[in-house]
């Protein structure tokens, strides 16, 4: 099992779940990141943080730390976008 702040820039993954408290936990699935949806990391800043992804279509900007409770399965590019 991989998190999110493991995938590399135009690597993919399902989300297999979210380890965190429940406070977080409830922030992440607000976003839209639930088990089942698949994220691709579209860019890292230099430090790492934040990380962009891109989720249900729509592109977002996440914490290393949040990224880091997020567990997925790695897969291929399920969107069909061309990674630069």
């Amino acid at each position: 099992m991989r998190t999110v702040n493991k995938l590399k820039p135009g690597e993919s993954g399902i989300v297999l779940g979210i380890v965190s408290p429940e406070a977080l936990k409830r922030r992440i699935i607000d976003m839209g990141i639930t088990p089942g949806a698949v994220i691709t990391v579209k860019k890292m800043a230099p430090f790492g943080d934040p990380i962009e992804i891109c989720i249900r279509g729509y592109h977002l900007s996440i914490g290393k730390k949040e990224a880091s409770k997020i567990t997925v399965e790695k897969t291929e590019n399920f969107l069909g976008e061309k990674v630069v």
